[in-house]
């Protein structure tokens, strides 16, 4: 581009008015805000499969899987416990209870591990993601179980999830994103333009 072209190019800039492109990164940060909605209301959605087919003892994999998929290609999806969090977000907190009344296959033990959920369940009637429910479990059973019973510990941390959403993504909030930055450079540099030609148009 020679500087013909850029000379047209900036005579054309300054006839536009600023309030033109305010209005437009305006619009084009309404369209961001609702897609970063979106993104996170869908994103809500698949966390939610996830804990259904968890109780369920469905297709726990898979609906791991799609979240998975969609936290780590779409911004403001982010499920990761953050540097204070103390435990991940995902817990896959009946599929664990299955493996560890599976092994403990005496009925001792199983009634042991129906005291253990109830009394966890007291505890924190509320917490219906099951959050801090898997170690109290844990703890409940090590501390009520004879010295002498075998028991080989399942490590809680393979059932324990968390995922990093991306700080831009290529999607429709991603795009109206950059759209939005840009629109708003422009409505900066058309304003002061604006302004400094009124202001040599008074001088004068």
């Amino acid at each position: 581009m020679d500087k013909r072209h850029l000379h047209h190019l900036w005579t054309s800039l300054r006839k536009i008015k600023p309030w033109y492109f305010l209005v437009l990164t305006l619009l084009s940060a309404v369209i961001c805000i609702m897609a970063l909605r979106a993104n996170n209301e869908h994103m809500v959605k698949l966390r939610d499969a996830v804990w259904s087919a968890d109780k369920n003892n469905t297709d726990v994999q898979g609906a791991l899987r799609n979240l998975q998929r969609y936290v780590t290609s779409h911004m403001n999806t982010d499920l990761s416990g953050g540097s204070t969090g103390l435990y991940p977000p995902i817990q896959l907190k009946y599929t664990y209870e299955r493996l560890v009344q599976a092994q403990t296959g005496s009925p001792t033990n199983d009634q042991l591990y129906t005291d253990a959920q109830h009394y966890c369940e007291q505890q924190n009637s509320t917490d219906f993601s099951g959050h801090n429910r898997v170690p109290c479990i844990e703890q409940y059973v090590q501390s009520h179980t004879p010295t002498n019973a075998p028991t080989n510990k399942i490590p809680d941390a393979l059932y324990k999830f968390s995922f990093i959403s991306p700080r831009w993504s290529p999607d429709l909030a991603g795009w109206s994103l950059l759209i939005t930055m840009l629109f708003a450079f422009m409505f900066v540099v058309t304003f002061i333009t604006y302004r400094w030609r009124r202001h040599n148009s008074k001088v004068r």
